[in-house]
């Protein structure tokens, strides 16, 4: 077939055969579902028949085949027809995108290319296959696009995360740029609003997805394409987006300037224009009638417009999206509440001590069970406190607050650590026992429990801490020179674990000004945790709380996220001028002497005289409880602080119990007096003996 020739009719050039030969032409470019084409060396068209139904293709006949078609890559697809002219073998299906000149949009077409060989001399050609798929790889890209959607969304319970996954998975792929809004509250965990929308609902973008293409103009815009994520829009009247969170159905809508609606919503309006939006599909984010917001979707530029399948499509995503959108808010509204019981169940404000300043860090995140506590003991001692229950939600709370409510009632007995630890793992145990006693339906009997607790307790006369640990890490503790103390403190059994090992206690004498840290487990998880927080710890000139936060701002973003509790404490020692300590004989003249040496001090402290005359009776019945039943050494001491704490010491390990005396007994009455007059009292046992202490208020200063 030389370039010579002219066509016989319309769309096809008369051939050099006849008969049988031509017969078979024309019944293959007449009635063949496939677009053939012929061309000759040069690749210009010199036979075609009907490419795209309805095309008349004679006036393509003479043309470039990369004119007709106007492919994206036309040197490409060139370079490959040549080589089968060269020889080198047919090309079968091969994928190529472009326009045909007689029709707008953009086009797919599967192209195989056969070298034509004459009986001699070089190829008289090429034959080439055409098949329209454009409406093929438009179902495939929509059936990836779902199956992105599928994939993407449901796998976090992270309610922004879930949004920017299902934004992700449209764009750039799908559309040019996904706009997914929530209602406000939604965000929040609260239950969805029933639909319709009233309109100026808030809502805020929770993420958008967007090709390069509209990337850097969008940043820049106001409006629906342009607000960054977390920004909040009113819900405009009369346009697309208000019909569709009012009757709940998706809608495809078409962009131009004679569009009416934008003069309703100017930052719409605005982002359309500088983004070159030219179609858009807007659908509810609706479950069981309720609306959690909206998804926009924008073609820009020289995209092909959505149409009515884009839309069944954007449908079915909108429904993924908002069923994995609903989980995550339900997970956010639990986490809510747990932080919320967290929270109250937590001090509410630092608590002041005797001799020992404190500061806290408490960071939310998904643990919601760590908790941490300061307790005021008698004789000026603070117990500190730090223990966590593995798990995240609201039962994890709970369960925090019980455990720390028992080991706030254990601390006022006077209890050592060890003997804490040991009962408040008796309360685990019988926890754990109702949880598994719990009906086979209920959730939480198949949940375990696990958690752990670090005791200790710093006596500033002594300037000794004590520390017990239930399956939880040591404190750390640093001297007033900067230097590592160490402390090693055996390792007992979980709280809920069944491990029956016994609680061993570790006492260490610190100088006054040290620092402890008492940490949940993830702080001190990964490389050199320990060492990191003992230097931080080691920063002259910092208060607690600088010194705190300096602990977290070294941390690593995952413990951040994970949730953690810090106590800090640095410690201190009882001013002399606020104690009085006296060595008393064991002699039936005592507690007389005793009333007097009180009377004098408490008068110097400038005490009132109805305190100064409680505190010689309560100190005249406990010395004289000592000098009858307890044995030596016996001293007295007195500690003003907040309160005016009276303690007797002897080396007796017997208890006294209070007794309700009848109206003809003539002793007795000794306990039951003390507990009227003082506000708190009890007894504590040591290695050397007992203290039956009290405690009494002070009555508040004049104002003015």
């Amino acid at each position: 077939m030389s370039d010579s020739e002219t066509p016989a009719g319309p769309g096809r050039a008369a051939g050099p055969g006849g008969g049988l030969d031509e017969a078979l032409l024309a019944a293959l470019f007449t009635q063949s579902a496939v677009g053939l084409v012929v061309l000759d060396p040069q690749l210009r068209l010199v036979r075609a028949n009907s490419l795209v139904e309805g095309v008349e293709t004679g006036q393509f006949i003479g043309s470039r085949f990369t004119e007709v078609f106007r492919l994206d890559d036309p040197d490409g697809a060139e370079q490959l027809m040549k080589r089968v002219l060269a020889g080198e073998g047919p090309v079968r299906d091969h994928l190529v995108r472009g326009r045909l000149r007689e029709i707008p949009g953009d086009r797919v077409f599967l192209v195989s290319s056969y070298r034509l060989d004459g009986p001699e001399g070089p190829a008289p050609g090429l034959l080439v296959a055409v098949v329209d798929v454009t409406e093929r790889e438009r179902a495939l890209a929509r059936e990836a696009a779902l199956a992105a959607v599928r994939d993407a969304v449901g796998g976090s319970l992270d309610v922004a995360t879930t949004c920017r996954a299902f934004a992700d998975a449209l764009a750039p792929g799908f559309a040019d740029l996904a706009v997914v809004e929530v209602v406000d509250d939604v965000l929040r965990g609260a239950e969805p609003p029933v639909g319709p929308l009233p309109p100026g609902t808030p809502l805020r973008r929770a993420a958008s997805g967007r090709c390069d293409a509209v990337r850097d103009t969008v940043e820049g815009g106001n409006g629906a394409g342009g607000r960054s994520a977390g920004a909040t829009r009113h819900l405009p009247v009369r346009t697309p987006y208000a019909l569709a969170a009012a009757d709940l159905r998706a809608r495809l809508v078409p962009l131009g300037p004679d569009t009416p609606w934008p003069a309703t919503d100017p930052g719409g309006a605005r982002a359309v224009a500088e983004t070159g939006a030219h179609s858009l599909i807007v659908a509810p984010l609706t479950l069981r009638g309720a609306v959690l917001g909206l998804v926009s979707l924008y073609r820009c530029g020289a995209a092909e417009p959505f149409d009515e399948d884009d839309v069944s499509l954007a449908v079915s995503a909108a429904t993924r999206a908002a069923l994995g959108i609903d989980n995550a808010r339900r997970y956010e509204r639990e986490h809510v509440i747990a932080s919320t019981v967290q929270r109250r169940l937590l001090p509410q404000a630092e608590r002041r001590q005797a001799a020992v300043d404190t500061a806290h860090v408490l960071l939310p995140g998904r643990d919601s069970g760590c908790w941490f506590d300061t307790i005021a003991l008698s004789g000026a001692r603070t117990a500190l406190v730090v223990g966590g229950v593995a798990g995240e939600g609201l039962q994890s709370a709970i369960a925090m607050g019980q455990l720390r409510t028992v080991i706030q009632a254990l601390a006022g007995l006077d209890l050592e650590p060890e003997e804490v630890l040991a009962r408040l793992k008796d309360t685990a145990d019988r926890l754990a026992h109702e949880r598994a006693a719990l009906p086979p339906a209920d959730s939480l009997q198949g949940e375990p429990l696990s958690a752990s607790c670090v005791y200790g307790v710093y006596d500033p006369f002594t300037r000794t801490c004590t520390v017990a640990r239930a399956g939880h890490p040591a404190p750390l503790i640093v001297g007033p020179d900067g230097r590592a103390v160490a402390l090693d403190v055996p390792e007992g059994p979980g709280l809920f674990s069944a491990d029956s090992a016994l609680f061993a206690p570790a006492t260490v004498t610190l100088e006054e000004g040290s620092l402890l840290a008492f940490c949940t487990a993830d702080l001190l998880s990964g490389d050199h945790a320990a060492d990191r927080i003992t230097q931080t710890l080691a920063r002259p000139g910092r208060s607690l709380q600088q010194l705190g936060d300096d602990i977290v701002y070294a941390l690593p973003d995952d413990t951040r996220a994970a949730g953690a509790a810090l106590l800090l404490a640095r410690t201190g020692t009882v001013s002399d001028h606020l104690v009085a300590t006296w060595d008393l004989a064991q002699d039936p003249t005592t507690p007389a002497t005793a009333r007097v040496l009180v009377r004098d001090r408490l008068q110097g402290w400038g005490l009132d005289e109805d305190t100064v005359e409680a505190t010689e009776l309560i100190v005249s019945e406990l010395v004289t409880n000592a000098v009858r039943y307890g044995t030596p050494p016996l001293r007295l001491r007195l500690l003003l602080d907040s309160t005016l704490t009276c303690e007797v010491h002897d080396g007796s390990t017997a208890s006294p119990h209070l007794r309700h005396a009848r109206t003809v007994d003539e002793g007795g009455r000794g306990l039951f007096i003390v507990s009227r007059l003082a506000s708190h009292w009890g007894a504590r046992h040591g290695p050397d003996g007992k203290v039956l202490w009290t405690e009494q208020d002070l009555p508040a200063a004049p104002a003015g």
